[in-house]
């Protein structure tokens, strides 16, 4: 599989296999097994799951994610000549360009003056189209934008702040390129915007794999961008030095309820085969969890040494040993 289109902390793209190993080893049958990725982000591991498996449930409460497994996990591509079509509008200078682009009206540097005015006009035109296009087509529209922005970001590596010079790769033009990488096969999946906790109670299959946040760094927060362009509703004005408006807070993000919050999604899980990934820097210890899930069924851990990129100038921005945990309960 090709790496994914957009920068997202916490990635599982370069554990693909090591998450597949260990499923395969204990799942038999997998091509006829549902699949339920229930923290699904950017849908990596929804998209290497889906040739692989019977049926795909991907959910996130994100709806930048929601649009994205719109669009990977059906099976659908889009025609060039609508990629050509929005890639030479003329440019307007809108909401977007005005709150979070260079020379807009509030002087955030999200995007450069160039690439702000693209997002606008391609974002608008996409919604001025969406009756007389499929409502796959519209997702697979919208999640080309997202993928093709974010290659031209001024930030440093997710969208909590914006940098305060444009850097070289955010000088590029924006090019809207189509997706490459949609498997075609004649799955129908679930694809929801919820939360994990509240969907968990309503969905039922074989296979529950989940990644939840692991730490303190809350993703409303460091991807509003892309659900402003997801959405692109303005009705409530971007506030603040990094022009957000209200966000999902995860209490999987905080010390003191995320233990809770986990253990009320496995006790209600409709799934035989659990596996869940985390890692020696989160939030619930490694005791925690295996306390936890052993009494409910068997656990086995599965451990992987890897090397994960710090955003953060006192470590250097240097990759750094992170260990990476699978946990496999068995109800």
């Amino acid at each position: 599989m090709k790496k994914q289109n957009i920068n997202y902390i916490g990635s599982k793209y370069s554990l693909l296999n090591f998450i597949y190993e260990q499923i395969k080893l204990n799942v038999p049958d997998l091509k006829n097994k549902i699949f339920c990725d229930i923290f699904a982000g950017t849908n990596i591991v929804s998209m290497f799951f889906k040739d692989k498996v019977k049926k795909i449930i991907s959910n996130d409460i994100e709806y930048y994610s929601y649009v994205l497994a719109n669009a990977y996990l059906s099976n659908d591509i889009i025609n060039q000549n609508k990629i050509d079509y929005l890639n030479n509008l003329i440019g307007v200078r809108n909401n977007f360009f005005n709150y979070y682009c260079e020379n807009g009206k509030e002087k955030r540097l999200y995007f450069s003056e160039h690439n702000g005015i693209k997002i606008d006009s391609i974002r608008l035109e996409i919604e001025k189209i969406k009756n007389s296009v499929s409502l796959t087509e519209y997702y697979i529209l919208l999640s080309s934008l997202l993928e093709s922005s974010d290659k031209v970001a001024n930030t440093a590596s997710v969208y909590g702040a914006f940098l305060k010079k444009i850097k070289p790769s955010a000088q590029k033009k924006l090019i809207l390129k189509p997706l490459d990488r949609i498997i075609i096969n004649n799955q129908i999946n679930d694809m929801y915007n919820m939360d994990s906790n509240e969907l968990i109670k309503n969905i039922s299959g074989d296979i529950l794999y989940i990644d939840p946040p692991y730490n303190h760094r809350q993703y409303g927060s460091n991807y509003h961008i892309l659900n402003m362009i997801a959405k692109y509703d303005f009705s409530i004005e971007p506030k603040g030095i990094a022009g957000l408006t209200d966000y999902n807070k995860s209490l999987y993000c905080s010390k003191v309820n995320a233990k809770t919050t986990f253990e009320n999604l496995i006790k209600n899980a409709n799934f035989k085969h659990i596996f869940i990934s985390y890692n020696n820097e989160g939030i619930i210890t490694s005791e925690e969890m295996f306390i936890f899930l052993n009494t409910l069924g068997e656990v086995i851990l599965y451990e992987k040494e890897y090397k994960t990129f710090k955003a953060d100038s006192k470590r250097n921005n240097k990759s750094e040993n992170t260990s990476e945990y699978l946990y496999y309960l068995k109800k």
